[in-house]
C-alpha cells in the first residue's frame, strides 16, 4: 500500500512541476501484467505528458519495455499475455472493449531497438503505410508526405537522390531515421521507442538525439533507454523500473540529482544493475 501510496503523490507532484498548462497525454491506472503465470507488471500508476520525452530506466527485465509496449497494446500480439488495469490516450481507455487495437496502433508508433526497414525502395517504405490506411492517394500528395517525412526524420537532403533504392542500403543510423520517417508518415500522436539508439555508433546516436528534441515540438516521445546519460540529455521525466515496480518518477533532473528513493540513488551512482 505505501509503494502505491508514493507513485501516487509522485504523480501528482509531476503535474505541479510541469505546470498547470501541460496536457497529460497517457494515464495508466493500476495497470498489472502477466506473462502466463509470471507477474511482469505490478500495479502501475504514471501520467505522462503531451510533447514531452519521458524516459524508462532499469536495469534489464525489469518491466521498461513490457509497460511501453501497453501503450500500443502490442503485448496483445504475444500468447498468454493477461492484463489489468487502464490505460488512457486523452482520456480514452485504449482496452475498452470496442477499440480496434490497429487504430491503437496507427495513432501510437513504434520505433525498435534494431532498425527494421522493409525490403522495399526507401519511397515504399514511408509510402506503403499511408496508401493502405488511405491517409493519402498516389501521386503528387504521397510524393509530398514521402518528402516531408523524411524532411522531419532529418533524411531527405542523404536520399532525395536515391528514394528507389533499397531501404535496407543505407547505414544503421540512416536506416533508423528512414524508420523514424515511417512512423511519423501515418500521422501518430505518439511515438514509442525502444533503445533507439542501442545498436548504433555515436555520430549515430547523436543525429537520433537531435531529432527527437526537435520532434517533441509536435509528438510525444516515449522511449525505454540503457543509457542514462542519454536519458539526462533528452528526457523531460524519468521513470525508473525494478522488478516489474515503478519505484520512482519525476522530472529528470530530479531523478538525477535528488532522487527520493535509495534504489534508484543506488541504480544511477552504479551499485546496481
Amino acid at each position: 500500500m505505501e509503494d502505491k501510496k508514493m507513485k501516487m503523490d509522485t504523480s501528482k507532484s509531476h503535474g505541479k512541476k510541469m505546470g498547470k498548462d501541460d496536457k497529460i497525454k497517457v494515464d495508466a491506472k493500476n495497470l498489472e501484467l502477466w506473462y502466463g503465470d509470471n507477474k511482469a507488471l505490478n500495479d502501475i500508476s504514471m501520467d505522462i505528458f503531451d510533447r514531452k520525452i519521458t524516459a524508462f530506466i532499469g536495469p534489464s527485465g525489469c518491466g521498461k519495455s513490457t509497460f511501453l509496449r501497453c501503450i500500443n497494446r502490442m503485448n496483445d500480439l504475444i500468447s498468454g499475455v493477461t492484463i489489468k488495469g487502464r490505460v488512457d490516450i486523452d482520456g480514452h481507455d485504449i482496452y475498452a472493449p470496442h477499440v480496434d487495437e490497429v487504430a491503437v496502433r496507427k495513432r501510437v508508433g513504434m520505433v525498435f531497438q534494431q532498425p527494421n526497414p522493409f525490403p522495399k525502395s526507401i519511397y515504399e517504405n514511408i509510402a506503403y503505410a499511408p496508401l493502405m490506411h488511405d491517409v493519402v492517394k498516389k501521386g503528387s500528395q504521397c510524393d509530398e508526405l514521402v518528402e516531408q517525412s523524411l524532411i522531419s526524420a532529418g533524411l531527405w537532403d542523404e536520399v532525395k537522390d536515391k528514394l528507389k533504392q533499397p531501404g535496407t542500403s543505407l547505414s544503421g543510423g540512416q536506416q533508423q531515421r528512414l524508420c523514424i520517417a515511417r512512423t511519423i508518415a501515418v500521422k501518430p500522436d505518439i511515438i514509442l521507442m525502444d533503445e533507439p539508439t542501442s545498436a548504433l555508433d555515436p555520430i549515430s546516436t547523436e543525429k537520433i538525439e537531435m531529432l527527437m528534441l526537435e520532434l517533441k515540438k509536435d509528438y510525444t516521445i516515449i522511449t525505454v533507454t540503457h543509457n542514462m546519460q542519454q536519458a539526462a540529455r533528452i528526457a523531460d521525466m524519468t521513470a525508473f523500473f525494478h522488478l516489474g515496480n515503478l519505484i520512482e518518477y519525476d522530472e529528470t533532473e530530479t531523478i538525477f540529482i535528488n532522487p527520493k528513493e535509495k534504489k534508484t540513488e543506488d541504480y544511477i551512482t552504479g551499485r546496481f544493475g
